[in-house]
């Protein structure tokens, strides 16, 4: 029937929690959950200095009037 749960399959991983606890995490998890916050701060970072540069060019355009 289409409405059972399988059990079988394995549930999906998750991304890093915040706050999660992390003393169930192998040597190489650890390694890889850095990688991954460490990947994401830099998009951050990129993000937020493209925004910065956006509202800055909307600035000048504005104060210009």
């Amino acid at each position: 029937m289409a409405g059972f749960l399988d059990d079988d399959r394995p549930a999906p991983k998750r991304a890093h929690e915040i706050g999660q606890d992390l003393s169930q995490l192998s040597v190489a998890e650890l390694g890889e959950r850095i990688a991954l916050l460490e990947a994401e701060i830099e998009r951050l970072k990129e993000m937020r200095e493209k925004k910065s540069a956006s509202r800055s060019a909307a600035d000048a355009f504005f104060k210009k009037a």
